[in-house]
């Protein structure tokens, strides 16, 4: 299964954050309506869920803890609504609300396959020679082919760069921006005891990091946001060639382990913070995968990402349910921020950014030829 050439939408500076979601949203209108008719975690839980009395005080506190403490994201959110012509209600905040919403639907009603989470993986490393972010952006078939790049540019001069599943905020994936900053997310599995209700969701917490100025800065970014649900964000600061990686959970909890010279694989499991959480075998299964792979250089890193050894539950994810939808690595020494197409180990490139200026500018890439690392 192959998505087409990913397409980048330079859009901004913009009258207001309304406009930049609508403008988003009339680019991709095709895009996020074919990912919301073929999404079956948004066709078979959320919306049956959506429906129910039960649902109601839910979805509205959602909705009202996130627009008071995120107004400017709610508006862009709104103005993607408006721009691909998809209820608001319905369809985008079910869909970019869907880490916090599925705890919550009964268990009886969900099928295996659609309460599926999304699996990534990271290698992250700060040696002497080599300081590098790898990861690979796993998620459920449904976004094959339902992905973009937005360059954002902002009133305020900051640009950004976030890999988007349709329909949803830039980036619950990876970004980059002006200010030398890079992350990349993985989930978490906390068991349902710890899960708060109502809380802040994830995609409007790597929304505000886009914006982020420095390290502290995006630090203080997702401390001050009560979740909901955990996560794990991989923060790349070019400037001090520096990694972090901060795990967070409900009830204010984070954890942040400082990379180093030792290879750093993370997967989807909390490795330093202390939170009771799902035993997830696909992912402590990729960990141990990753710890008998070589990890000596970007190469190895690449190998490692793109290992199929363990068929049934391989690090490079080819479906029926969960696809490896590219693969990116940050270079802090390079200042360049890569992705890759199909499995990394062969190096397909498709596009890269360098981050030694403001601009963020697109590098040529001969996708005919294929240029490799």
């Amino acid at each position: 299964m192959e998505g087409k050439l990913l397409e980048m939408f330079e859009v901004g500076p913009c009258e207001d954050d309304y406009q930049l979601g609508f403008l988003i949203g009339q680019r991709f209108c095709n895009q996020i309506r074919s990912r919301f008719a073929g999404d079956l975690i948004l066709q078979n839980q959320l919306l049956p869920f959506a429906r129910t009395p039960h649902a109601q005080p839910l979805l509205k506190a959602l909705s009202e803890t996130n627009q008071k403490k995120f107004p400017r994201y709610w508006a862009e959110l709104l103005g993607t609504a408006d721009g691909s012509g998809v209820p608001v209600l319905d369809v985008i905040i079910l869909v970019n609300f869907r880490k916090e919403i599925l705890p919550f639907i009964s268990k009886t009603t969900m099928n295996s396959n659609a309460d599926t989470t999304d699996d990534c993986s990271d290698v992250l490393i700060v040696g002497d020679s080599m300081a590098v972010a790898a990861h690979n952006e796993d998620a459920n078939v449904a976004l094959v082919g339902h992905t973009y790049l937005i360059k954002g540019k902002l009133s305020n001069g900051l640009s950004f760069i976030a890999y988007t599943y349709a329909g949803e905020l830039p980036s619950c994936a990876f970004g980059l921006n002006s200010q030398g900053l890079a992350f990349t997310l993985n989930s978490v599995p906390p068991v349902e005891d710890e899960i708060v209700p109502a809380g802040i969701g994830r995609n409007f917490v790597s929304r505000d990091l886009l914006e982020a100025t420095s390290t502290a800065d995006a630090l203080a970014r997702i401390r001050s946001s009560e979740v909901s649900v955990g996560h794990s964000y991989n923060l790349i600061d070019i400037q001090k060639r520096m990694i972090l990686n901060v795990e967070t959970a409900s009830k204010s909890r984070v954890s942040v382990h400082e990379v180093g010279t030792t290879p750093f694989f993370h997967a989807n499991m909390y490795l330093h913070l202390q939170v009771q959480q799902v035993h997830d075998e696909n992912s402590i299964s990729r960990q141990k995968r990753a710890a008998v792979l070589p990890q000596g250089s970007k190469t190895d890193f690449l190998s490692l990402l793109g290992d199929t050894e363990d068929t049934k539950y391989p690090i490079y994810m080819t479906g029926p349910t969960l696809y490896t939808l590219c693969t990116t690595v940050i270079d802090l020494d390079e200042r360049t921020l890569t992705i890759i197409e199909g499995n990394p180990k062969y190096e397909k490139v498709s596009h890269v950014f360098s981050m030694s200026s403001n601009e963020l500018n697109l590098k040529l890439v001969n996708h005919a030829e294929g240029t490799h690392l």
